[in-house]
Formats: C-alpha cells, structure tokens, sequence
C-alpha cells in the first residue's frame, strides 16, 4: 500500500478522533452550572464511597491510580480525611447518589469500627490501620492521639448526628453512638497539665514530646470551636484566647493590593496561607456571619480566598499556565513531595491543586466556576479520573501525576453542598452544644 492510500484511510480515523475530542470540550462548555457541579460532585463523593477502605469503610489516607501504595498504605484510613468523608456521604445520600439504606450501612460499619479503634483520652490517631484499627504511627513520636485530625472527624460526625437524630431506630442509634464517641474526647486533657492551650499531640509513651501548641490563625479553628463545646471535658473561654488567638496578636492587618487581611496568619504568610486554611475548620462551621472579637469570618475566608485567584493571574513568578481560569494554591501533592503551597514567594512552586479553587467555591463562585468548567472542558484528559480531579498538576513542569489524597477531595463534595444547598452547614450548626461553645467564646452570628 503506497503512502497515498495509507493517507486516504488515516485521515478518516483522525478526523473522527479529532471530532470526538472537540464534541466532549464543546459538552462541558455546554453544561449548566448545576449540571456541572453535579458531575464534580458526584464523581469525588467516589472517593468516600467505592474508595473506601473496606473493613473501616472510612477513607483511606491516598490512592495511586497506578495502583502503587507507599508501605501498603492501601489499608490505611485517615482521621481527619475521614471527617470530611463523613459530611461527603450525607451529600451523597440527600443527593441520591447512594440510598439512604446504604447510607446507613456504611455510618453503622464506620461506627463499629471507630468505637474499637485506637483512642488515646478519647482522641483516634492520624492514622489507623483499616482492618486491625491499631494505630498506624505518623511519625517516630506520632504515635498517639491527634487532637486536630479528630476534631475534623467529630465535625463530620456532630454533622450526621444531627442528620439521623431524628429517623427510625437504626438512624436513632447511629446518632447515639455518635454522641457517646463526641462525649469521651477529653479536650481537657490535651491542655498538656493546665495550659492555656491546646496541644496538638500526645502520646502514650513519649508523652507531650511533639511539644506543639496550636497557635492561630491557621486549619484547626474548629479544633478550640470543639473544645469550648464539649459538656463532658470541655475547656475555659481563656484557653481560646490566651492560646489560640495569643492574647490579641492574632489580630493583624496585611494587604495584597487592594484587599485587607485581618488575620496573622502563621509561618509569615503575609498574603493568605494556603487554602485547606480557608476550608478544613469551614466545613461545618459556617464563617457567613460569624464574627468574633478579632475577626468576620466570612469576609477574612472570602478575602483569603480572592488574594489566592489574583495572585495566580498577576503570576509573578511567571509560571506556565496560570490565570483567570488556572489558579488555586493550597498544601498538596508536589513536584517534589509534598507542600503546603500559598501566595507567597517562597510558598509558589508553579503546582496547582484543583481543590483549592473547587472547595473555594462558597468564597468564589464565579472564579471557582471558571477554573471547573476549563479544567472540565479544556484539560480533562491529564486531570479528570475515577474520583474527579487529580489532586495537583503543575504546567511548568509537564507533572501531572494521576494521585488522589483524602484530605483533599473531602472539602470539594462537602463545599460544593454548601454552595448548592447550606446543608453539612445548616446541620451541624444546629449542634446546640456548638451554638454554646460560640457563645461562651464571644462569637456573634
């Protein structure tokens, strides 16, 4: 066959390729906005639902589309990941992506599991062995309880407390289960002896080693929300302000341009931490509104939110790919490992994670929409998978890594409900221990 008739069967095949492409691209620009966000939604609820670990049924801590798994981490479930994970399967089940039967089943596999893994004075671990429920350590001296990671997890679980509270008997009892896992956490404790803070680690043989007082402002908010909350081993109004906001230092105006922060923000992020910041505590605790002593909530998360997208389009490290449409820095897979990228100098490294603009989407809908619909029409092919978008890309760098993590598909299901509906909003806010522990902390709604 001479390279005339080889043309003549070719071009065919590659117009058709080409068409289909085009077709898909012109689909997604199509979408509604709802239509859109449905797609996202439902594709990352996945994660939480098809993903699971099994035996735990709750999320596992990372999946590799290439199916490699670092020290068999494939057995590994998350704390925090799983909170979020949680608010995720709520979303599911009002949005009849599972029925509410199914539903069921998993929070009643998701209890049995919780009620015997590994606590420390109430606290579950970082991470936990999905089938044994042992401890699976962090790190040499992380071996212990996770005050933060389960302070995400219980904002999931008050969440669908109130979600089930009032249902039939096994609904009723998933929610008294719940009550009885909220109410052994012993806040109190984790004041390491007293101490006007919060710590975030302890151990059961190296005790307080990590030495980690958690300071703001930064993701673990709701951690002190939790801690002024509990009627069981809750802790004084003075532990939020003498730790948390340092006796007033939190309180700290800086500028990108024309927008104004008013919180200081940890590790001398001058212009906005990384995103997860904005997202983590914000889940269940609505910032719309919330205002206390040092700050409005709504408008610093917004503010954060807005300093993030422009500085993606001013790109003053003149990175491939950033704009209107490619934006969002947040901590994430990295070329090199893992970071917790932001808008600062240091902080860039030209790596972009989907969830920071996508779990952005309550702060800004527009901006946020803007990066979906290119990410879903335009790119689809290098990051859209099983379970939505990818968690990091970077143009500069051609690095496109085909990787999932927990923590970070949670908050695109859970904030994508609130912008749609309020509802993990509306539920765990109605929490009447939550509505006093804000009042007890000055908080004005």
């Amino acid at each position: 066959m001479n390279k005339t008739m080889r043309l003549h069967y070719i071009l065919p095949f590659l117009f058709l390729l080409l068409s289909v492409n085009v077709m898909g691209q012109n689909k997604g620009k199509k979408l509604s906005d709802s239509a859109l966000l449905d797609i996202v939604e439902k594709q990352t609820f996945q994660y939480f639902w098809s993903g699971a670990e099994p035996n735990s049924g709750l999320a596992r801590e990372r999946i590799n589309m290439n199916g490699v798994y670092a020290e068999n981490d494939k057995d590994i479930v998350t704390t925090g990941g799983s909170g979020f994970g949680v608010m995720a399967l709520i979303a599911g089940m009002e949005r009849g992506y599972i029925t509410r039967k199914q539903g069921i089943e998993r929070f009643e596999r998701i209890l049995r599991f919780l009620e015997k893994a590994d606590r420390f004075h109430g606290a579950w671990p970082h991470w936990i062995d999905g089938k044994s429920g042992k401890v699976k350590p962090f790190g040499n001296n992380d071996n212990g309880g996770d005050l933060v990671e389960s302070s995400f997890l219980l904002q999931g679980l008050l969440t669908a407390r109130q979600y089930f509270q009032n249902g039939n008997e096994r609904e009723k009892a998933i929610a008294h289960k719940i009550n009885k896992l909220w109410q052994e956490v012993d806040f109190d404790w984790y004041r390491n002896g007293g101490k006007e803070v919060l710590y975030w680690h302890w151990s059961p043989d190296k005790a307080w080693v990590m030495n980690f007082p958690v300071r703001g402002f930064n993701e673990c908010m709701i951690m002190y929300i939790l801690a002024a909350s509990s009627e069981t081993h809750g802790v004084p109004a003075s532990v939020y302000h003498e730790g948390w906001a340092e006796n007033g230092k939190i309180a700290h105006v800086a500028n990108y341009k024309s927008d104004t922060l008013h919180l200081l923000m940890q590790a001398q992020q001058t212009n906005g931490g990384p995103l997860f910041w904005s997202h983590y505590s914000f889940l269940g605790l609505n910032p719309f509104g919330l205002k206390d002593q040092y700050a409005d909530y709504g408008k610093e998360m917004t503010t954060m939110s807005k300093i993030n997208y422009q500085w993606c389009v001013d790109n003053p490290k003149h990175y491939k790919g950033y704009g209107k449409n490619n934006w969002g820095l947040t901590a994430s897979y990295s070329v090199k490992g893992y970071a917790a990228h932001s808008p600062n100098a240091n902080d860039d490294l030209g790596v972009i994670a989907p969830t920071a603009a996508v779990s952005s989407i309550v702060y800004t809908p527009n901006e946020s929409l803007d990066a979906i619909r290119y990410w879903y029409s335009d790119k689809k092919e290098k990051l859209w998978g099983k379970y939505g978008f990818y968690d990091a890309f970077s143009e500069t760098d051609n690095w496109y890594p085909q990787k999932y993590l927990a923590i970070d598909q949670g908050p695109q299901v859970v904030m994508i409900e609130n912008y749609r509906s309020g509802l993990l909003w509306r539920l765990f806010m109605s929490c009447p221990e939550v509505q006093k522990g804000l009042q007890k902390l000055g908080f004005q709604q």
